[in-house]
């Protein structure tokens, strides 16, 4: 019987618990001690092997390095799956935000070849049923602080597609409210407030969850899924126009808004690990004292206030003087998504870099000077350099939309990273219920400038004048640019060192030679006292 030249009490053979502080530094001693034993021995006799049998052996392993391994893999497979979900929900929520624009564009056929209203009657109309949306503030004040169910931003999603629901099957199913303006008015008005509560839920969950793990771009990533939203429901609404009745593209719309509301019933918001916020209003309004938020978004929301629109005027003009197929249409505001999405693939992928006044002047100019295409339009400028109505509408008739609504993203991203913790609803809900109170204005500035300009059904004269204001009104903001940030604030990313704790669970096959010498002198000094 060869007994054990090593004594096994040395903790490397054995796994206890507790080990007191004397016999852990006599069992590292032991450790290092055994080492060079069978150095030697092997040195001395190269053919013979120690027939030592040890005793559960502790071959570089460290348990506490495999339990914090074993919770790192299953956070990671948790924050997989809610990114997962979080993707899933709000890219079919984004998506189809800009597939309103399929029952939106029958709309606007039926309000006016069907119910036979004037531009300025049909654009007052979309203006007062975009009321709701300035309520948005509210919503995500409650959105931040009123919790349904443990949750507080899927409830408030499933809320708002059902109002949507509702609505445009009710266009759908009743014709007698779509005849009626009263009726059909209820019916818009309803829609847009269910539109607003869901995308204030959607706007602060993104903002909320890529703060929470710090995830930047997921602005971007919502306006590709609006833009391809946009682009499939302009392509297919100006070639249902043609072939159906605008009461089977609401029934489509609704089916859509249905599957959107079951894939959010069937959500769970415990999987994006959101926390509960405190205080929304406070913060709000302490969040918008700030000089970094209070300022550009005060440029943002004036740039667009102060341009009246006449987009109906110039619809009408489209469809009864020019005598313009549904379709072509329908292909100019796919060609501008088309643009929407290209320039927010290359805003997040180059253009970040880019100070933000420099970008958001060069936009404006290009914004101000896309508005002067339609009077190359209106003034035949096209037909005499030999380029046909319907090719001109198809490629620039969007192009001022599109650069309007790109402008937005540098600023949803700019308040998203100085947003504060808790107020993510809040601040969101009143960046968009401030623009859309702007675009409002403008509306309203268009219905007051064509109504003075006699723009009407049967006189389009003035119109020139109106785009040239248009124009001018547009430069405008380009005095006080300096309101917006040169560039946007960058979070700072923490530093991956090795604590102090981490460096002592080291695995225990690797043998630093520093250690031992440290532990030497430590002994030596023990030794003299």
């Amino acid at each position: 019987m060869i007994y054990p030249v090593i004594s096994t009490k040395n903790p490397i053979f054995f796994n206890s618990s507790k080990i007191p502080r004397n016999q852990e530094r006599c069992s590292k001693l032991s450790s290092f001690q055994s080492r060079s034993i069978f150095r030697s021995f092997h040195h001395q006799n190269p053919g013979i092997k120690p027939k030592t049998q040890f005793l559960n052996p502790v071959i570089g392993t460290n348990l506490g390095e495999v339990s914090v391994r074993k919770g790192k893999k299953k956070k990671e497979s948790l924050w997989q799956q809610g990114c997962q979900e979080m993707l899933g929900l709000c890219g079919l929520g984004y998506w189809v935000q800009g597939f309103r624009c399929f029952p939106w564009l029958a709309l606007n056929f039926h309000m006016a070849y069907n119910l036979n209203l004037n531009p300025s009657t049909l654009q007052l109309v979309q203006n007062s049923g975009n009321l709701p949306m300035v309520a948005k503030p509210l919503f995500g004040i409650l959105s931040d602080a009123l919790y349904i169910g443990g949750a507080h931003r899927i409830p408030y999603i499933c809320i708002g597609v059902l109002l949507q629901v509702l609505s445009w099957g009710q266009l759908a199913l009743f014709p007698v409210a779509g005849q009626a303006l009263p009726a059909l008015m209820a019916c818009v008005l309803l829609s847009n407030t269910g539109a607003a509560i869901t995308e204030v839920a959607k706007d602060a969950l993104i903002t909320e969850y890529g703060q929470k793990h710090r995830i930047t771009g997921l602005q971007s990533y919502a306006f590709m899924a609006l833009a391809a939203g946009g682009i499939l429901g302009n392509l297919l609404g100006g070639y249902f126009l043609v072939k159906l009745p605008p009461r089977m593209m609401f029934l489509v719309f609704s089916v859509l808004l249905s599957i959107q509301l079951v894939v959010s019933l069937s959500s769970n918001e415990e999987c994006l690990g959101l926390a509960r916020s405190l205080g929304p209003l406070s913060d709000l309004m302490i969040a918008i004292s700030e000089d970094s938020i209070f300022r550009p978004l005060t440029w943002i929301v004036a740039s667009i206030a102060m341009v009246p629109i006449l987009s109906d005027s110039i619809f009408c003009y489209q469809t009864q003087c020019l005598h313009l197929n549904p379709s072509v249409i329908g292909m100019s505001r796919v060609i501008g998504q088309l643009i929407l999405l290209s320039l927010t693939v290359l805003y997040n992928r180059y253009w970040k870099q880019i100070p933000m006044r420099k970008l958001i002047g060069v936009v404006q100019i290009l914004y101000a000077s896309s508005l002067l295409l339609d009077l190359s339009l209106v003034r035949e400028i096209n037909l005499s350099i030999g380029i046909p109505n319907e090719v001109f509408a198809l490629c620039f008739s969007g192009l001022a939309e599109t650069l309007a609504q790109f402008k937005i993203l540098p600023f949803s991203v700019l308040l998203a990273t100085l947003c504060p913790r808790g107020c993510e609803g809040s601040l969101t809900s009143f960046l968009a219920s401030a623009l859309c109170l702007s675009s409002i204005v403008s509306g309203f500035w268009g219905v007051g400038l064509a109504a003075m300009l006699g723009i009407r059904s049967s006189d389009y004269s003035n119109l020139p004048v109106g785009i040239l204001i248009q124009f001018l009104a547009a430069l405008l903001p380009l005095g006080w640019i300096h309101h917006v940030p040169m560039s946007q604030p960058v979070e700072k990313k923490r530093k991956k060192g090795m604590s102090k704790r981490n460096r002592k669970t080291r695995r225990i096959g690797r043998v630093v030679v520093g250690s031992v010498f440290a532990y030497r002198r430590e002994r030596e000094s023990d030794a003299q006292k």
